[in-house]
Order: structure tokens, then sequence, then C-alpha cells
């Protein structure tokens, strides 16, 4: 039986080719599948927003070899960068709450 980082590491690796496999290159995400993996995985990051613009920029940002496509290894960085944000997050309330760890 897989543990739950096991079924996290698989559901994290579903979610990306669900999306990857929309359009074009099925183990890449384009501009508008990474925009559609984000508005369906991601809305309450996407609402949070500000900028109308944040796909583009986490598009830049991610592309790292630039070549106007997202890799599965790309798109891990997003998942670690939200994640230590949200881990972030969780110790600032702990320690707002004086709940024990």
């Amino acid at each position: 039986m897989p543990s739950d980082l096991e079924k996290a590491m698989e559901s994290l690796i579903m979610v990306f080719h669900r999306y990857a496999c929309r359009e074009g290159n099925s183990s890449t995400l384009s501009r508008r599948e990474l925009h559609e993996l984000m508005e369906n995985e991601l809305s309450n990051f996407l609402k949070s927003q500000r900028d109308p613009r944040i796909v583009d920029k986490i598009m830049k940002d991610l592309d790292t070899n630039r070549d106007g496509e997202v890799s599965f290894e790309e798109f891990v960085s997003l998942v670690v960068g939200l994640s230590i944000a949200c881990e972030q997050c969780y110790q600032t309330h702990l320690k707002k709450t004086g709940a024990r760890k």
C-alpha cells in the first residue's frame, strides 16, 4: 500500500500529464495548458494574485531552457516554491496560535 507521500507524488505526476497531453508535446505544458492547470488545480493561488499576467510571468520563470514549454522538471519547481510558501504560512500560524508541533 502506497504511503501518503507516494500518493502525493503520484498525484503530482498524474495532474501534470492530464494537462500536458491536451495539445502538442505530451511531455510538456504549453502556456495554455499551464494556464488551464493553474485555473483548475491552483485556483485559490490565482485568485489571490493581483497581476492579470501572473501566468505569463510564471511561465517565463519556469521555462528555464527557454523552449516555450514547461517540462515536468520545470513544473516541479513551481510546486516546490508554493509548498515552501505554504509551510512558512503554517509555521507563522503555529507561532500565532501557540500550537505545538
